[in-house]
This record gives structure tokens, C-alpha cells and sequence, in this order.
């Protein structure tokens, strides 16, 4: 199977490499990253994001390792549109976040409306920090988590009760 999906991934964290590893076990992977003109366009806050090569080069990373236990090609591709590659006619499957699940379902109209079969939606559930929360770039930008979901040392403590 060709397996899409997209995002920002700035930083990268263990939601991400949920994403990822799901992506690796359908099939060959690749990757929409999104253009430094459409990063901010799909934030719901007002935050910096690195550019675009900085991005690239630590995704690029991240995949290497992971795609390590599976046997699979994967690239990455610059999106400079919010329904990015997933439109493309190669591709039969696409994994989303919970959050992602609408615009996936849209790529699908756009799919039939163009003639192309739909793409096969995999939704992959939220990873979650120690404290239940999702697990989000903004909050590690934030300070309040690590990419692994480990509370900082100012959050410790004011996280869900023990």
C-alpha cells in the first residue's frame, strides 16, 4: 500500500512517531510536509515554526530511524496547500490524527469529485502526556512538556491528581 500523510511536525514528538510507526506498518510512507507559507496558515496559535529545511532535515532523521524495522520506502514531499498530496492518485490509504479526521473525509470529496477512488482513513488516537493531556507541539513549545509527554520540572506536580 502507499500510505500519506501530512503535517507541520515542528517539533516531533511521540503523537507523531504514533503516526509514523502506523504509516510503516500499512506500507510505503510518504511524507507531506508543509511549506513555510502554509506552516502558519494551519496553526491554531500564533507560534513560531522553524523553516521549512530545518523541518525537513529533522523529519528526515525521525523517518530514517524509524522505517529501520520495517521494510518500507518512504520520502517526503513540500505541501503548499492543506489538502497536500492526499489527493494524488497513487495513494490508497491515509493516516490522520483524531483532529486531522475532517480534512481527511474532505480529501475524499475531493477524491470523488475528481473521478479517484477514496482513500482508506486511519485514524491514529492521541498519545497522551503524564498528566492525561494530549500530547502536542505548542505544549512542548509552551514549556510544559518534553516530546515524550514527561512533565517539565515548573509542571510537575500541577498535573491531574495522583
Amino acid at each position: 500500500m502507499r500510505v500519506a500523510l501530512g503535517g507541520t511536525f515542528d517539533p516531533i514528538h511521540d503523537g507523531h512517531r504514533a503516526l509514523f510507526e502506523r504509516a510503516f506498518e500499512l506500507g510505503d510512507v510518504t511524507v507531506g510536509l508543509t511549506s513555510d507559507d502554509l506552516a502558519p496558515k494551519t496553526r491554531h496559535d500564533d507560534r513560531y515554526v522553524r523553516p521549512f529545511d530545518e523541518r525537513r532535515a529533522a523529519l528526515a532523521e525521525e523517518l530514517s530511524v524509524l522505517a529501520e524495522g520495517y521494510d518500507r520506502e518512504w520520502s517526503i514531499r513540500e505541501l503548499s496547500e492543506p489538502t497536500g498530496i492526499a489527493t494524488e492518485p497513487q495513494f490508497d490509504v491515509l493516516v490522520v490524527s483524531p483532529e486531522t479526521e475532517t480534512g481527511g473525509k474532505r480529501i475524499n470529496e475531493l477524491r470523488r469529485e475528481e473521478g479517484r477512488d477514496p482513500l482508506e482513513i486511519e485514524v491514529v488516537p492521541h498519545v497522551r502526556a503524564d498528566d492525561g493531556e494530549v500530547i502536542s507541539s505548542t505544549r512542548i513549545v509552551k514549556g510544559e512538556i518534553d516530546e515524550h509527554g514527561n512533565l517539565t520540572p515548573e509542571r510537575e506536580g500541577r498535573g491531574q491528581p495522583s
